[in-house]
């Protein structure tokens, strides 16, 4: 997965990402990923958010729920395109 091509990409868009990885949450057997995005281009008072137990996944289901915030957000699905190595 090229995670920095994907980064690199979100934030010529205008949103910031927040991956952070919580070890506790790991010791507990809990989803320990959490990704958080911002930034006005999603609208006021619009976030993402989404929490997993691996980065793959919680990239994914944050992803997912970008893509259903205000904006045109298709060229995401074709980032993730097999041929970048990113997830689908």
């Amino acid at each position: 997965m090229n995670v920095e091509q994907l980064m690199e990409q979100l934030g010529r868009a205008g949103v910031s990402v927040l991956v952070k990885v919580d070890d506790e949450r790991m010791a507990e057997g809990r989803q320990p990923w959490t990704v958080v995005m911002t930034g006005a281009v999603l609208g006021e008072d619009e976030y993402v958010h989404a929490e997993s137990s691996t980065l793959d996944d919680c990239l994914k289901r944050a992803i997912g729920r970008l893509q259903a915030c205000p904006g045109e957000w298709g060229w995401v699905t074709e980032l993730l395109s097999p041929a970048t190595g990113l997830p689908e």
